[in-house]
């Protein structure tokens, strides 16, 4: 007979131990600090031990919201992901957009749509309004601002 019920893990965490499993995640990889707090209370007896060590752990640089958010700009423009997506995925991480502001506004959005749409659909500016649409919808669902996709769409490779 199965159990239908959840059967949750036992908070067993404190002190010493609690700090070295924060320690253990933060090797593996970088989390933010809302994460990191989420991670942690799903083993931890004590929710204030957390915010704290939380707290040490950032001022200590061990934990970086800013390098989280650098590292995810990062990722996300290597795939190939527009203004849109990228803020959704720093959304999602529970980071302030406000972070990499800087950095975001330093990205050529009209040559990254432009090399996806190469990529994708080759040189060709498309005239068929069916390709056109279908290069429109791809670009949008990557996170293109409209603006920027009829430029990209239309661009020819002389103008680069």
């Amino acid at each position: 007979m199965f159990n239908s019920e959840k059967t949750e893990k036992p908070k067993t965490l404190t002190g010493t131990r609690l700090r070295s499993y924060a320690f253990a995640l933060l090797t593996r990889r970088d989390y933010s600090q809302a994460e990191l707090i989420a991670k942690l209370n799903l083993y931890a007896i004590n929710p204030e031990e957390v915010e704290k060590l939380v707290e040490e752990l950032a001022q200590n640089n061990y934990q970086s919201d800013q390098r989280v958010a650098e590292l995810t700009l990062a990722s996300q423009l290597r795939k190939g992901k527009g203004l849109q997506r990228i803020k959704q995925a720093l959304k999602a991480k529970q980071l302030d957009a406000e972070l990499i502001t800087e950095e975001l506004q330093e990205v050529d959005w009209l040559d990254q749509a432009y090399q996806l749409k190469l990529k994708k659909f080759g040189e060709e500016v498309a005239t068929d309004p069916k390709i056109k649409a279908r290069q429109i919808r791809f670009l949008q669902y990557r996170g293109f601002d409209m603006g920027v996709i009829m430029k990209a769409i239309a661009r020819t490779s002389e103008e680069e």
